[in-house]
């Protein structure tokens, strides 16, 4: 019973990939900054060998990465029928990337450079973690 209550106790756990290391900085600040534990990757191959890839609550990624994208990246997880819900952003937004990203399953696709307050409430949403 004291375990399960530790547990209920810690935050939510937030998987950012990035293979930008000032944008994977940022957006744990502002995760944190949200009582939410973040933790970050700086590539989607680094992301699948984390022993705890499953069990994050959600998967913040970017689109266009060296190696295994961010769609890339959505579409193994979903080939796997595991892995939490994901947020895509990128730089190069366009309808087709977009279309994608949805079509795979993203629950947010955000341009950057990123609206803190965007993808603030795109978490919230998803987590239920909002006050208001």
């Amino acid at each position: 019973m004291l375990k399960e209550a530790k547990c209920l106790l810690q935050p939510q756990s937030v998987a950012i990939v990035d293979d930008d290391a000032l944008v994977r900085g940022s957006v744990a600040t502002l995760i944190r900054s949200l009582g939410l534990s973040a933790q970050t990757f700086a590539s989607a191959e680094d992301y699948l060998q984390a022993s705890e890839a499953e069990s994050f609550a959600c998967l913040i990624t970017d689109v266009q990465m060296p190696g295994i994208s961010g769609l890339q990246l959505q579409r193994i997880l979903a080939a796997k029928g595991a892995g939490p819900p994901v947020i895509m952003m990128t730089a190069f937004a366009d309808d087709r990337t977009r279309t994608q990203a949805f079509e795979t399953g993203a629950v947010c696709f955000l341009e950057k450079p990123v609206d803190g307050d965007a993808l603030v409430g795109c978490v919230e949403s998803l987590l239920g973690t909002s006050e208001g």
